[in-house]
């Protein structure tokens, strides 16, 4: 085996042709279709769901995971280019032992990536993506003389379904009344289809960019502000009220706002955190929603590296959030646990447990719709009612040991810090807090420092740096 390769709790990643081959493809399948066989041992028939972003090389790899299921004797239903969330909601409509899309989400063309989804739509835990892992490495799969191989069907109705179940949770007239004028930026993958399938529904018009599924990304994928001037000065242009950038598998969601400024991604779950917490108070719109909901707490979910501005949030709504570790699969974890009305992380990414347990751009896009309509506000106006923050992210090589001693260093310099300790180590302080972990991929440690000002984040952040040197 290749080891170049990236494999982590939510699957495996490489570049195609490289270290990433049909045949690595084809034997993760098995791994998986494996795994499966033992999970649910006494099933005659087990299926799995499969979809893929725009990427080019990903119909040669759906067909050689494919391939690796089917030999496990798993049938697979093809869902084609549809978005990553859209495949956890058919894991549970069509009620699947599992699903996989062939992602590599923001990395450049020359990735892709096999991610793994339980019957439950999220990410393995650590343990059996462990199992998964070492199964793949050593080639132990499942194998039985009376094994049928498995069947592959197809399934085009994706799309229909998740629109349908985002629909269900706005005020789709409200939102349409307004005729919203939308720049939507796909970088030509999944989302494009479907997002212009949104929009049209909830009434917008539409100012179409790379939303041809064509997987010849226009600029560099990630949604950040360097790779997004081309849509600023698109909605700057058309006199929109808002531009949306998706990633190539469209779970993350970055926006312009009216005047064409990229408000950054953090902002993103912060107001769709601010539109269902005010459905609880009347705050946002002076009424209840019109939509039918089950009686829910007054608690969101939020990894240790999200900004603060959604605890602001579910403060002034009496609420409060939990934070997890790092990882989509930690956050919807707390979220089921703890009944939470809303969660994410600060990437861009939302989720509401109504639609499923992954990160979903139409979600928040059809959020940041519904609070514009109730409000009456523009998005610039939105965004300087909460209050702001600025936040410094940075990295640097150190191994496991090195890691010690600078977390024990930072430490004995903030002895007064509120610390969690769940994934790396968050230092909180009054106004200001510092992330630091190792990363889960690469020898490296990532530092994160938000504070109220650029002057308190400097101290801070060169503090860690210091200490790091």
């Amino acid at each position: 085996m290749p080891g170049e390769l990236i494999i982590t709790v939510s699957g495996l990643r490489g570049i195609v042709g490289e270290n990433l081959t049909p045949q690595v493809a084809a034997d993760y399948g098995r791994a998986f279709g494996s795994f499966l066989r033992s999970k649910f041992s006494d099933a005659d028939k087990l299926t799995v769901c499969m979809g893929r972003d725009s990427r080019p090389s990903g119909q040669s790899l759906a067909s050689a995971v494919t391939s690796g299921l089917t030999t496990a004797g798993i049938d697979v239903i093809d869902l084609g280019i549809v978005t990553t969330p859209t495949v956890g909601i058919m894991v549970k409509h069509l009620a699947c032992a599992g699903g996989i899309v062939i992602t590599a989400s923001h990395n450049p063309l020359p990735y892709n990536g096999i991610k793994l989804l339980l019957d439950n739509a999220m990410a393995p835990p650590p343990d059996v993506a462990g199992q998964i892992k070492i199964c793949f490495e050593i080639r132990d799969f499942f194998s039985d003389d009376r094994l049928k191989p498995g069947r592959v069907s197809a399934n085009s109705n994706a799309d229909d379904i998740h629109l349908a179940k985002v629909l269900r949770i706005v005020d789709q007239k409200a939102i349409a009344k307004k005729q919203f004028k939308v720049v939507l930026d796909s970088v030509n993958g999944a989302g494009g289809r479907p997002g212009v399938k949104l929009l049209t529904a909830l009434g917008c018009k539409i100012i179409p960019m790379n939303t041809e599924p064509t997987g010849l990304f226009a600029h560099t994928p990630e949604p950040t502000a360097e790779n997004l001037t081309s849509l600023c000065d698109a909605v700057k242009k058309a006199h929109a009220d808002i531009g949306f950038a998706q990633d190539p598998d469209a779970d993350r969601l970055a926006i312009v706002d009216e005047t064409g400024t990229y408000i950054g991604e953090e902002y993103t779950l912060a107001l769709a955190a601010k539109l269902i917490f005010s459905r609880q108070t009347g705050s946002a719109c002076g009424e209840r929603p019109v939509v039918s909901e089950v009686e829910l707490s007054r608690t969101a979910a939020a990894n240790l590296s999200t900004s603060r501005m959604i605890d602001d949030i579910a403060k002034a709504a009496g609420g409060r959030v939990i934070r997890t570790p790092v990882g989509e699969a930690n956050v919807a974890s707390a979220m089921i646990k703890n009944n939470c009305i809303i969660g994410g992380e600060g990437n861009g990414g939302v989720i509401d447990l109504r639609i499923g347990p992954i990160r979903d751009s139409l979600v928040a896009m059809a959020f940041t719709l519904q609070l514009l309509a109730q409000t009456g506000k523009t998005v610039s106006q939105l965004v300087g009612e909460i209050p702001r923050y600025c936040m410094t992210k940075y990295k640097f090589p150190a191994d496991k040991a090195k890691m010690k001693l600078i977390l024990d260093a930072v430490k004995k310099l903030f002895p007064d810090a509120k610390i969690d300790s769940s994934d790396g180590f968050r230092f909180d302080f009054p106004d200001a807090w510092i992330h630091i972990r190792s990363s889960n991929t690469e020898p490296i440690v990532r530092v994160i420092v938000e504070s109220k000002d650029k002057t308190a984040a400097k101290k801070y952040i060169d503090a860690v740096l210091n200490i790091a040197r």
